[in-house]
């Protein structure tokens, strides 16, 4: 037990217990995300801006995507939390944002979700 609590204080001060899993994220992407927005080799923006490398980029920048005024002047950065806060519930984070989505309010399935994110930061 006393190893047990090591190691999980361990993993919580590394950050690792907070990881997510990418391939749980991708299923999920897939069936939540995947409709309106690409991600990957050959993604562009559709019904939604495609979301390669989106961790740390400002909202509303991608060149193949019109975005709502409220995006483009929103002065978000996607930081990881930022993007936590977004997926739970978006029209708090970006007010007037045209995205139509009701949130995701399990934290696991958004860390899953970012880790997918994650393995598209240099595509």
């Amino acid at each position: 037990m006393k190893y047990a609590l090591l190691t999980l204080a361990l993993m919580l001060t590394t950050g690792q217990a907070a990881a997510g899993d990418a391939e749980a994220g991708g299923k999920l992407f897939a069936k939540t995300c995947g409709g309106c927005h690409s991600i990957g080799e050959g993604a562009r923006g559709g019904f939604g801006p495609q979301l390669n490398g989106i961790i740390d980029r400002p909202a509303g920048t991608t060149a193949d995507y019109q975005y709502s005024e409220a995006m483009k002047t929103s002065g978000v950065v996607w930081t990881r939390d930022k993007l936590a806060a977004y997926i739970e519930d978006p029209k708090s984070v970006v007010k007037g944002t045209r995205m139509i989505f009701w949130g995701i309010s399990d934290p696991e399935k958004i860390e899953n979700i970012l880790a997918y994110l994650e393995t598209f930061q240099h595509e």
